[in-house]
């Protein structure tokens, strides 16, 4: 189907409507006359790539950004040039972030009702009409909760309600949710699910952004999919299956296959024994042979990635051992784990993998300098060397080895940063979720160079949130719940439903 074949041509009136909607960054064409509409009481996911233009679409309908001339916003029966975050927020749109925004130290019913006693002038609040405001939010959602507790006190699910809560007190029309359920389990997501659906059912339309696509055919009304800052096409889910949206987010057709193999008599490159670290994971016990892909999956809180810096000497366990090659290691600091042969890509690429401002070469030799020493200085020549022959092997698209790392696309990045520990030559490799802000179509691409480094004999953990990304990469998989081990599968002989199901119970 067409973009112009679906938009609404009959029914009621849209309760936004874009024409024509551009913008550009510093040259960039980040949205390129885009058309885009919702209707009362829809749900409607809006889909792309990282990089696709969603969240720019979504600053401007909020007004945080303004379109270039010859844009046309109808919202709610009115025409606007350009939308204003005042004016936005006065006529019920809201936007439900992925941090939502939240105050922690504030109560329930301060960080619900707050922006409603706000005036220009100041004045004392009144906690009584916070409370009423609160209480009649929640009382649209049908939830209870104690409004006078800290929201500290509550559980991301919880927390999500009361972001959806405040939204509506302002009203809401209109309601942008950008992955609300990344951080739920299933029975979290269920219900917010069946929240979602009440605002539907009461007229408030919602604009879901989600990379869990089962999520997405079974709660939207349809689907606009954007490419390149381009209008993709809008389609009906009911067409729709999570392959062929996959398809129509990057142009490619993907086909997962599970590379799991049997290795039985692998040599151990190292062995957890009993390892904790109290109060973030407690007697996780395994063993990650050469060769081998050790997957770990869970909810966020589970451990994971404390675990995997416990490894690489970033923290020190409270008890149990680590044994590397046959002998028991207690690293002090990461120096020492990277001289004894293990590498950790950070689930933080931008803070903690690589350094924005220097150049693509300095990111890449940054952690094996020694390997390019041509006595007590650096060798340009060896610099290059290293620089050109991992960008060659990765398949990294660069423009000169001097340009900036910001310069190169998320997944461009990620395989730097995947480089620059490669270059320490190591024996284990630990990847935590090697593809947070990674465009679908170069995950393969990812995945593909995890799969032939452990085909070289490269021991490697693979860590994520993302079930099928450990169950179509992994050997064995390891589910942490609350950091414990709650359970092994082995691809080769489950389902990936059934590891879903352990994960989101």
């Amino acid at each position: 189907m067409s973009a112009d074949a679906s938009l609404n041509v009959s029914g009621p009136a849209p309760v936004l409507s874009l024409r024509n909607i551009s913008k550009t960054f510093g040259g960039v064409k980040a949205l390129d006359k885009v058309d885009f509409e919702v209707l009362p009481g829809e749900v409607h996911c809006l889909a792309g790539e990282n990089g696709s233009g969603k969240s720019t679409l979504i600053k401007i309908i909020t007004g945080v950004y303004q379109p270039e001339p010859g844009a046309e916003i109808i919202y709610d029966g009115r025409t606007y040039t350009h939308m204003s975050p005042v004016i936005a927020q006065a006529e019920g749109i809201q936007v439900i972030w992925q941090d939502l925004a939240l105050f922690p130290e504030m109560t329930v019913a301060e960080n619900i009702a707050f922006q409603s006693v706000l005036g220009r002038r100041p004045r004392l609040v009144s906690y009584s009409k916070m409370r009423k405001i609160a209480l009649e939010a929640l009382s649209r959602l049908g939830v209870e909760m104690d409004v006078d507790k800290p929201l500290r006190d509550y559980p991301i699910a919880q927390r999500q309600i009361v972001a959806i809560a405040r939204a509506l007190t302002g009203e809401a029309k209109l309601v942008f949710m950008d992955e609300p359920t990344a951080s739920l389990t299933q029975s979290e997501t269920d219900y917010l699910l069946d929240i979602v659906r009440m605002l539907s059912d009461a007229g408030v339309a919602v604009v879901f952004v989600s990379h869990r696509l089962a999520e997405v055919l079974e709660i939207s009304h349809r689907l606009t999919v954007l490419r390149d800052g381009k209008l993709e096409g809008v389609y009906p889910t009911t067409d729709l299956t999570q392959s062929r949206i996959t398809e129509l987010m990057t142009g490619k057709s993907f086909d997962n296959v599970v590379r799991a193999t049997p290795k039985p008599d692998v040599k151990p490159v190292m062995e957890l024994r009993n390892l904790s670290r109290a109060g973030e994971f407690s007697d996780i016990s395994f063993t990650v042979g050469q060769g081998e892909t050790v997957g770990i999956t869970g909810l966020l809180g589970a451990g994971r990635t404390e675990l995997a810096e416990t490894l690489f000497g970033m923290r020190k366990p409270s008890s149990g051992e680590i044994v590397l090659d046959g002998t028991s290691v207690k690293f002090s600091n990461n120096r020492e784990a990277i001289d004894a042969g293990v590498a950790y890509l950070s689930e933080d690429r931008l803070s903690l993998g690589l350094l924005q401002p220097q150049s693509i070469a300095d990111n890449l030799v940054i952690a094996s300098l020694d390997g390019i020493r041509d006595g007590v200085f650096l060798s340009e020549r060896r610099k290059n060397e290293v620089v050109s022959e991992w960008c060659r092997d990765l398949g990294v698209k660069i423009g000169l080895p001097e340009d900036a790392i910001s310069t190169l696309s998320g997944g461009n990045q990620q395989k730097v940063a995947i480089a620059k520990w490669l270059a320490t030559n190591p024996k284990l490799l630990i990847l935590d979720a090697p593809t947070v802000g990674v465009d679908v179509g170069a995950r393969k691409g990812i995945f593909d160079i995890v799969a032939k480094l452990a085909e070289s004999g490269l021991a490697i953990i693979l860590i994520s949130d993302e079930v099928p990304e450990v169950y179509f990469n992994a050997d064995r998989v390891l589910h942490m719940v609350n950091g414990r081990a709650a359970g092994w599968f082995s691809p080769n002989e489950c389902t990936l439903q059934e590891i879903e199901a352990s994960v989101y119970a």
